[in-house]
């Protein structure tokens, strides 16, 4: 079938049931984090910063997905680009959430906020002229300017080609898109340092912003799976999605299960290796107790089930298959991101329990109503890119 015979898919239908769905998790979530702040500001804010960071990988990996593909000038995945762009669509939502975490909450999580912390520390004051209130608010403020205005630019163009049907707008957001990824690699490697590894602030990984992005793009991978699976059990992209797309987001998605396990190792590698005290102090509480076992889950969960469940041809052409794993990826990403950040609030427990899951599930609510807000205002499929005949006549040999 042409793609001029195709007809349009149209825009998403948010029903009401969408939005009674989207408002309950949302109560739930922000009653739970309310709770927990009068009784445990601490658990509060570590609650609220894991699945802040969650939903920020997922916003930011919806716009830098988008923005690799228009830099390599990509037409496999224009019929799908739409709901990368979704997922951007909640940047704007993560900027007034970093607002309230550092006006509010940064206290309670950052030992070297703390002036009288700092004058007995000579390893913190030798941090002090990166690590300090100023400096760390002139960062955020850099970095969310830097993803809202690509983000405004790079989706907006492509919105704007809906209804100019410019087939030249594709071409005009590749210097853009390569802008953004140069800034991308630096702004979210400090950012992670900032807000997750600066937690202890004694400990150094020059690997770990690479850590957090090999499960920022994972974790996005799975998310747009799921969408598009969606979608097409609902028949909305019939002749501009098939198991071809599947196929290469699935591929995305095995090398990036590969991909952060080769980085969580080598991470973990070369600091059990060199065994100095300054590099050790993060994985010593995360290999004692409960936090062991959550160790161990992660090896277990975010790596071998899905290598093996991936690694069949026929795996990552199965809707039902791809989206089985997709779940369980985002649920690994949610254990990784509380492996990350709890063992500095309490390093003899692991601390997950009812608070925890709401707040996570209150941002899942806000997320999604974001999300489908977005696909319910624009067409689901860009059917005006001049690349789109590459896209629905995609087909994947290998």
């Amino acid at each position: 079938m042409s793609e001029k015979t195709l007809q349009p898919p149209g825009t998403m239908n948010v029903t009401a049931k969408h939005k009674t769905i989207f408002a309950v998790l949302m109560f739930l979530g922000a009653a739970a984090f309310v709770v927990t702040l009068i009784n445990n500001p601490e658990r509060a804010w570590h609650g609220y910063l894991t699945s802040f960071f969650y939903f920020l990988t997922l916003a930011i990996g919806g716009l830098f997905f988008t923005a690799i593909n228009h830099m390599v000038k990509s037409g496999w995945h224009v019929t799908i680009r739409r709901f990368g762009e979704a997922m951007a669509a909640f940047l704007p939502v993560t900027a007034v959430a970093v607002l309230a975490l550092m006006v509010l909450g940064v206290d309670h999580l950052y030992s070297w906020l703390d002036p009288e912390v700092v004058a007995h520390d000579p390893l913190l004051q030798h941090k002090t002229p990166y690590l300090n209130r100023g400096f760390f608010w002139i960062r955020t403020v850099g970095f969310f300017g830097i993803w809202l205005y690509f983000g405004k630019v790079l989706v907006g163009k492509s919105l704007e080609q809906d209804k100019t049907g410019d087939e030249g707008m594709s071409d005009k957001l590749i210097k853009p898109s390569v802008i953004f990824v140069l800034l991308f690699a630096l702004t979210y490697s400090l950012f992670s340092v900032d807000t997750l590894m600066a937690l202890e602030p004694h400990w150094f990984s020059t690997i770990f912003g690479v850590y957090c992005f090999g499960g920022m793009f994972q974790s996005t991978m799975a998310f747009m799976i799921l969408t598009i699976v969606y979608f097409m059990n609902r028949g909305q992209l019939k002749g501009y999605v098939n198991e071809n797309h599947l196929h290469d987001l699935g591929k995305y998605l095995f090398a990036f299960t590969v991909f952060w396990a080769y980085i969580a190792f080598s991470q973990y590698m070369l600091i059990w290796y060199a065994n100095l005290p300054e590099e050790t102090i993060f994985f010593e509480p995360r290999s004692k107790g409960g936090w062991m076992w959550m160790s161990l889950g992660l090896v277990l969960g975010k790596f071998i089930i899905p290598f093996f469940a991936l690694l069949p041809q026929w795996a990552k052409r199965s809707k039902a298959h791809l989206s089985v794993v997709s779940i369980w990826i985002l649920i690994m990403q949610f254990f990784d991101m509380h492996w990350l950040i709890y063992p500095n609030y309490d390093e003899e427990h692991v601390v997950l329990s009812v608070p925890e899951v709401l707040i996570f599930l209150g941002f899942w609510g806000l997320f999604l109503f974001f999300v489908t807000r977005f696909l319910g205002k624009n067409e689901i499929v860009p059917i005006k890119d001049g690349r789109i005949h590459e896209s629905v006549h995609h087909h994947v040999v290998y």
